[in-house]
């Protein structure tokens, strides 16, 4: 098995799954757990799901 390079930290990978930080998706209110998908966007991720993001601006109190 190979091992992972020390030079490309992990921002969440390395962290049991409990650790990781969390989001709210403010419109289903469902939680969003950090995922190596989005280890270079995780400020821009704010919807769960592309129905969520379609539905932002029918959710009350959601910026648009």
């Amino acid at each position: 098995m190979p091992r992972r390079s020390p030079a490309r930290p992990a921002m969440g990978g390395g962290r049991p799954p409990a650790d990781r930080p969390t989001k709210t998706c403010p419109v289903c209110g469902l939680p969003l757990m950090w995922r190596r998908k989005w280890a270079r966007d995780w400020a821009q991720v704010r919807y769960c799901s592309d129905r969520c993001r379609a539905r932002r601006a029918l959710a009350p109190g959601a910026d648009a």
